[in-house]
């Protein structure tokens, strides 16, 4: 039980949220850009709020 008390201190606890955030960076950036076909699906994926517009704008000249 003695690590917890060394993890509840602030000074311990900082620098061990901060590797854990930091690797869960890391993962996340792997995981977008590890794969090709995925990287190009999602890249696919910023223009998506504007074809909504431009479907709506075909609409309103007909």
């Amino acid at each position: 039980m003695e690590w917890l008390n060394w993890f509840a201190s602030f000074e311990n606890t900082k620098p061990v949220a901060l590797v854990i955030l930091f690797v869960l960076f890391v993962l996340i950036l792997f995981y977008v850009f590890g794969s090709k076909k995925r990287s190009e699906r999602l890249e696919s994926y910023k223009n998506m709020p504007f074809l909504d517009d431009e479907s709506e704008t075909k609409e309103d000249k007909k």
